[in-house]
């Protein structure tokens, strides 16, 4: 996660320096830059990067009074699908506040990991959340699936708080793989008690593809494709284009399509890695992002380390493609959020090799993934995660 924080007092600021150092300690958070005073100015180069007019942060931190930040950004927020995590703090740091994009943008969970760190009150008031329940854009995001049709979560996260029976289908097939099953079904017997049933349709003889025709028709009929707004058509669209789902969840008459993100471990090593450190050093990234190693949809590694034993008896072990990133993919790489190895790049020409494979194996074109586990080193081994974006 990349976030922003921005204050307007001298305690503000003395809070903001505080956050960026307990934050950037952490390594789910990419970077972490600050900004004081100037709110409209600041605002404009927080939510716009000038070279490719995207969002620059997925996060915003305002350490100011509620109304001030809610009037900063209202005409910068678009919808719910794009708009980063907004939070507010007052400038004792007794209160964090989830405002916006509680569950897409992670805005709740990253209050609750401030709150935890600098002991203040949190504050979140989305319904499944202050019911003790997982929304199913919350769900989505854990393990990094794609929503296909946003315009449905309302209906599911309604029909988990009237405690309906939701299914959630999973399409184990030569196209897609989902490898978690038990660590799926045990976050949601702990979060939403017996009423989301999860169904494997490899253990049911059945595929999506044979069974789509059932419901795909009217399902973008009625959710999607007669609603004249511009982001239902966009929803239509991605749906078309889409010849299978890796999920999907249905309850009445309402489905809900998920596409798995590719999630990709960067690794790199000293000459002769044991396997054990290897497997240890993913063990504790896949930790310190909460997901089971059956997330891992791959193992990447640059060219120079592809004999290296350790590395391949880890993706062996794991049942995990190990693809090999080239030395000139990494230089022609542009991310500005990859951390520069001084050595590695004295010894090979490269910043590094972690990052960079992370990122070109999640995605080919690397503006389309993301770091979401930065590098960190442990007994030998280098480890960064990165997902498609």
């Amino acid at each position: 996660m990349n976030i922003a924080i921005l204050s307007v007092s001298k305690k503000g600021k003395i809070l903001s320096s505080k956050l960026k150092s307990l934050l950037s300690k952490d390594p789910t958070i990419i970077t972490v830059d600050t900004y004081h005073k100037n709110i409209k100015n600041n605002i404009d180069n927080i939510f716009i990067d000038n070279e490719d007019k995207t969002l620059k942060y997925d996060a915003i931190i305002g350490i100011m009074a509620t109304g001030i930040l809610v009037r900063s950004i209202a005409k910068k927020i678009k919808n719910k699908a794009i708009d980063p995590a907004i939070l507010a703090m007052d400038d004792n740091g007794k209160f964090t506040i989830s405002l916006l994009s509680g569950h897409l943008g992670r805005a709740n969970e990253l209050t609750l990991k401030i709150s935890k760190l600098i002991n203040s009150e949190p504050v979140i008031t989305t319904a499944t959340d202050t019911n003790n329940k997982i929304g199913i854009d919350s769900l989505s995001n854990k393990y990094y699936w794609e929503i296909i049709n946003k315009n449905e979560i309302l209906e599911f996260n309604k029909a988990i708080l009237d405690e309906k029976n939701i299914k959630i289908f999973l399409n184990n097939n030569e196209n897609s793989n989902v490898r978690y099953i038990r660590d799926l079904k045990d976050f949601l017997t702990n979060k939403n008690k017996n009423t989301v049933e999860i169904i494997d349709l490899k253990d049911n003889e059945m595929s999506i593809k044979n069974i789509d025709n059932i419901f795909i028709s009217s399902t973008i009929t009625n959710s999607v494709y007669n609603s004249n707004t511009k982001s239902n058509q966009d929803e239509y669209n991605n749906m078309s284009k889409c010849n299978y789902f890796d999920i999907f969840a249905n309850f009445n008459n309402h489905y809900l399509f998920f596409k798995q993100k590719k999630l990709v471990v960067g690794i790199g090593s000293r000459a002769d890695i044991k396997e054990k450190n290897v497997l240890n050093a993913i063990k504790l990234a896949m930790h310190n992002l909460k997901l089971p190693l059956g997330r891992i949809d791959a193992i990447a590694t640059v060219e120079i380390k592809s004999n290296e034993e350790g590395i391949l008896k880890t993706a062996k072990h794991l049942k995990t493609p190990l693809k090999i990133v080239s030395l000139n993919e990494i230089r022609r790489l542009n991310n500005k959020t990859i951390s520069h190895s001084d050595f590695v790049k004295n010894k090979f020409n490269i910043p590094g090799v972690a990052e960079p494979a992370a990122l070109i194996i999640a995605n080919k074109n690397e503006n389309n993934s993301k770091l979401i586990h930065k590098k960190i080193a442990i007994n030998g081994v280098t480890v960064a995660v990165a997902v498609s974006n």
